[in-house]
């Protein structure tokens, strides 16, 4: 019979969560780690015998994997993993569980390619668009980064802060979306790159892309945030490995 790894099982996660939450988690995780690379993914059956929960639980658990396109099912060969290229990278968990299991500069790299392609135009359109409220929330972002700088904030948060302002200044809703994508990977992604300049953002490259805002250039904001990632690409390109 297939099990389910064991690692990870025995508490279901923090209080709070669902079952059905802490499994999709549990096995999302095994699933990218490729736990099932060489051998079959369980049964329903065997799921619920080995993780000692309910049917009901665990086909819920298996429907909300399958969304997220990292299981599928066929008759006569019932559930499988399905390969890489099919899962669902925009989905904030497969992100999530990819650059935790499998943290690389390739996909680092490949991830800061795509905040290449929508960052600088929501900054663009964060200039045309953003209300004084907007335009200061990026602000708060920003000072928040420069007291962290002095130890006297979270880095990582402030960074988050600071660019989800922007993209919600875009006045763009589907930008809007990408947030939880690029706070997702900026949690996960500062193992390697908080290296950068002993762990310190690049304060004066976030300013510019905050004033350019604030001003109402849009092609001097693009500019700015496009120089910023374009910045966290040659780090990547340049830096030792691990």
């Amino acid at each position: 019979m297939a099990t389910v790894p064991r690692e990870g099982l025995e508490e279901f996660g923090p209080p709070g969560r669902t079952l059905t939450l802490n499994m999709v988690d549990t096995v999302g995780r095994a699933i990218v780690r490729g736990e099932y690379n060489s051998r079959p993914f369980p049964t329903e059956g065997d799921l619920t015998r080995e993780l000692g929960i309910s049917r009901s639980v665990t086909r819920e658990a298996i429907k909300m994997i399958t969304a997220k396109g990292l299981l599928g099912a066929r008759p006569k060969v019932g559930t499988y993993v399905q390969p890489e290229e099919n899962w669902n990278l925009f989905d904030v968990d497969v992100l999530r569980w990819l650059m935790e299991q499998k943290l690389s500069r390739t996909l680092l790299r490949q991830f800061n390619e795509l905040r290449l392609t929508v960052e600088p135009q929501a900054a663009a359109w964060a200039a045309r668009r953003a209300t004084p409220s907007q335009v200061t929330a990026i602000l708060a972002g920003l000072r928040r980064m420069q007291e962290a700088a002095e130890g006297r904030d979270d880095p990582l948060s402030a960074d988050i802060e600071f660019h989800v302002a922007i993209l919600r200044a875009s006045g763009n809703p589907f930008l809007s979306q990408f947030r939880d994508i690029v706070a997702t990977a900026l949690r996960t992604s500062i193992r390697i790159t908080n290296r950068q300049a002993g762990g310190k953002a690049c304060i004066g490259d976030h300013e510019a892309v905050y004033q350019a805002i604030a001003a109402g250039k849009p092609d001097v904001a693009s500019a700015a945030m496009a120089k910023l990632i374009d910045d966290v690409l040659d780090y990547l390109d340049h830096s030792p490995e691990d």
